[in-house]
């Protein structure tokens, strides 16, 4: 009888090495359910290893398995663990029909070292030029306890989440210590302990056991606000839609803008907001530095607005911009308050939306744009109000 070239192991059952092994049930093969440990791909692969090799937990893991395990971690991110399934890839790069496949696929999941992240689906999402894309199934790789319990590890946390803080020190290791008269230590983990606090020594600061050359701070003075990485990028927005709006500004580059309108920014101000703010002051030419001449300017405002601690001081009505003034500010909250309650937040997903299926639409994009331009173009984009424009005014002229 000829051999079947996609056949690798044999179909007669075989004993469990380890009759208290259990396989993992179904519902504890998700991320949110499972027991095991998020790993990286190479601590990984070495634990699929030992998990089928060296201890044979399960009785139909074999080389098969290993050979798929190796094609996902080679396409693993590396901090994450995550990789998509790729059925078909996985089955030509192994050699193995796709049935083979997702067998070995699922005896990694019942071992503990693959979770379900996101199960894929034949739904069409629809994606533009694509007639058809479905939903990518997505595995994170995991470490089972009873990897970490016959190696010695610590671990701290339960779950995905886990993670481990020891490691036993081997025979020959603590051997040459001993004999060395040195102590040997576990590895430092860095959820176990705290880091050391900086503290502060005759006006410096001093961190055990470095001292740095110069404390860091914050931001520079008048943005004393601290930015994250998503706040950053956040103000880079309001810039980009600041720049066109106002002539003047379109010739700086949107992080120097978006630098120097950090104190418009914090007091709550959006994109048109601060394009009225920068407009009413009236710039008839070009400054050589925008960004610059607009920090310039919001420093002087805010040196000559009246000091609140100097009793008896007289305060000139106009010493402050309009961004000090507090009728402003209490205009613009209500105008935030009334914003809030009329509509919600404008996504990007809203004007991808819109700009995609709106080409049909464009007697309502013409009006829209005749009754607020500003909002039209924020949601149909340059192209499409154009484009509304010119067929609005074809027909007006036609009739």
């Amino acid at each position: 009888m000829r051999r079947d070239p996609w056949r690798t192991q044999t179909s007669a059952p075989q004993p469990c090495p380890d009759p208290d092994w259990q396989p993992v049930p179904g519902p504890f093969q998700e991320v949110s359910t499972t027991a095991a440990r998020h790993a990286q791909p190479r601590v990984w692969l070495r634990a699929v290893v030992w998990l089928v090799k060296e201890a044979g937990l399960h009785p139909k893991a074999g080389e098969a398995t290993l050979r798929v395990a190796r094609d996902l971690a080679g396409r693993m991110d590396y901090t994450a663990g995550t990789v998509l399934y790729d059925l078909d890839g996985t089955a030509a790069r192994c050699a193995l029909s796709r049935a083979t496949v997702k067998r070995h696929v699922g005896y990694l999941r019942e071992l503990g070292a693959l979770v379900w992240v996101r199960h894929g689906s034949r739904r069409n999402l629809r994606l533009p030029g694509r007639p058809y894309a479905g939903t990518a199934t997505i595995y994170a790789a995991t470490i089972p306890y009873v990897h970490d319990r016959a190696h010695g590890h610590r671990i701290d946390g339960q779950g995905f989440r886990a993670r481990v803080v020891g490691v036993p020190v081997p025979a020959e290791r603590a051997s040459a210590a001993g004999g060395s008269g040195r102590r040997v230590r576990e590895p430092q983990s860095l959820a176990a302990r705290p880091r050391t606090p900086v503290v502060e020594v005759d006006g410096k600061l001093e961190d055990t056991p470095r001292r740095r050359a110069r404390p860091r701070t914050a931001s520079r003075p008048g943005n004393s606000t601290p930015r994250s990485p998503l706040q950053v990028a956040a103000d880079i927005r309001t810039a980009a839609r600041v720049r066109p709006r106002v002539p003047w500004t379109q010739g700086e580059g949107l992080r120097r803008l978006a630098y120097a309108l950090r104190p418009l920014i914090d007091q709550g101000l959006d994109a048109h907001d601060i394009a009225a703010e920068l407009t009413s002051w009236w710039v008839d030419w070009r400054p050589a530095r925008p960004a610059a001449y607009i920090a310039a300017q919001l420093r002087n405002r805010t040196a000559a607005a009246p000091r609140e601690d100097l009793p008896g001081e007289p305060a000139h009505p106009h010493a402050a911009g309009p961004t000090g003034n507090a009728a402003w500010q209490e205009w613009l909250r209500q105008r935030a308050a009334a914003t809030e309650l009329r509509e919600p937040q404008r996504t990007d997903d809203d004007r991808r939306h819109a700009r995609l299926y709106g080409w049909d639409r464009w007697a309502e994009i013409a009006d829209h744009y005749a009754t607020d331009p500003d909002d039209a173009l924020d949601l149909y984009g340059t192209r499409l109000c154009c484009y509304a424009i010119k067929r609005s005014s074809e027909d007006r002229g036609g009739r």
